[in-house]
């Protein structure tokens, strides 16, 4: 009987050889995001706040995660209505707007709040763009949603250049647009004016939608919002107006949270009803919300706390320009200062002396966070010797 064998008669695999997956092709050869983890005595390179938890805060977060667990063969409340409400009351003290709780969102960290945002708004045959330099991850949340990643360039002193960011939304028709404030790794706020300016331009610069331009997502990230300095608004103030804006914040930095994977982002009802569409059931543990309502009952002395890391960061940036360095003007908890000829041989001698901080941005330029006193000390001592 001739034709194809049949299933019983073809060769079997050779179990001793470990099959190809069938991963995606632009994912080969890829290395995952990282920044370094290495065990010194001064860690001042991924921007976390280096101070602890207060006793009062963790008596706090432990007794509400132990009653959270007293419960944990049921699922948590899917749309954690409680939490979004503390959300709004903390955002109603720390920026002056008051947001309707049903206009927040939260997930695990600000990284989760961005990779919804582009399932919703995102996807094959879509763009999201953004100017550099700015936050290392973008892209790779453009990549994980099959986006096509669009980078623009920043002006002088990091700046958003409005003449480019009119120039790239009219040539890309993009359905987001990414901007950090303060900017990630420069520190650089985002002016007020440039935000309204490029809102306008962005209302109908977007892909054709039912025969129509639509607007462009506008996503303004103030992961270190808190950190800006007395007079600097937040993009809060602009939502109101702007039903195609979104505001992304996290609790990982000021809040020193880091470990506790909580991000949030304040938008139009229309858009918060979009993000629900692609989140996952349940994504928020029961846990993760009673040690997030924790953390937010003890708001006042969080607010204490980064006047203090305000203040450090401002003398830390005079002390680098009395050294003779440049320094970008910063809103956040980090500085970026240089320029070296060889910026990873200052990098390696800082960490032969026990301080890590960060070679990222631009060629030359070093990023280093605010860390305790006794830790800025410890650094500025290292960088002496490391560039004497």
């Amino acid at each position: 009987m001739s034709g194809a064998a049949s299933p019983s008669s073809a060769p079997m695999p050779d179990v001793r050889v470990r099959p190809l997956l069938p991963l995606r092709a632009d994912l080969a050869g890829l290395e995952p995001y990282g920044a370094p983890q290495l065990d010194v005595p001064v860690r001042l390179n991924v921007n976390e706040n280096p101070f602890a938890p207060s006793p009062e805060v963790v008596e706090d977060i432990a007794a509400s995660v132990g009653r959270a667990a007293a419960g944990l063969n049921r699922y948590p409340d899917r749309d954690f209505p409680e939490l979004r409400e503390a959300l709004a009351d903390y955002l109603a003290v720390e920026s002056h707007v008051r947001v309707d709780p049903e206009s927040i969102w939260a997930a695990n960290g600000s990284n989760e709040v961005m990779l919804q945002i582009l399932q919703a708004f995102g996807g094959c045959g879509r763009t999201v763009v953004s100017f550099a330099p700015t936050y290392s991850m973008y892209h790779e949340y453009a990549r994980d949603t099959c986006t096509h990643w669009v980078q623009g360039d920043r002006g002088d002193g990091f700046r958003l250049d409005l003449a480019e960011v009119e120039r790239v939304l009219e040539r890309e028709h993009p359905s987001v647009l990414l901007l950090a404030s303060p900017n990630n790794p420069t520190g650089t706020a985002l002016d007020p004016r440039a935000v309204h300016r490029v809102l306008d331009m962005a209302r109908a610069s977007g892909p054709l939608v039912q025969g129509g331009r639509s607007a462009t997502l506008v996503v303004v990230d103030e992961a270190y919002g808190e950190f800006r300095r007395q007079g600097v608004p937040s993009a809060l103030e602009l939502l109101g107006d702007h039903p195609h804006l979104v505001v992304s914040r996290t609790m990982s930095k000021a809040f020193g949270m880091a470990g506790l994977r909580l991000g949030y982002m304040a938008a139009a009802p229309e858009v918060i009803d979009s993000i629900m569409l692609v989140r996952l059931p349940y994504h928020l543990s029961a846990l993760t919300q009673a040690a997030a309502l924790a953390a937010l009952r003890h708001r006042d002395a969080l607010m204490t706390q980064i006047a203090g890391l305000r203040a450090e960061r401002d003398a830390l940036a005079a002390w680098l320009v009395e050294q003779g360095h440049q320094v970008a003007e910063s809103d956040a908890n980090f500085i970026l200062f240089g320029t070296f000829p060889d910026r990873n041989a200052v990098f390696r001698a800082l960490l032969e002396r026990g301080v890590l901080i960060r070679v990222v941005g631009p060629e030359g330029w070093l990023r280093v966070s605010v860390g305790t006193p006794e830790e800025t000390e410890a650094f500025k001592a290292a960088l002496k010797e490391a560039t004497a």
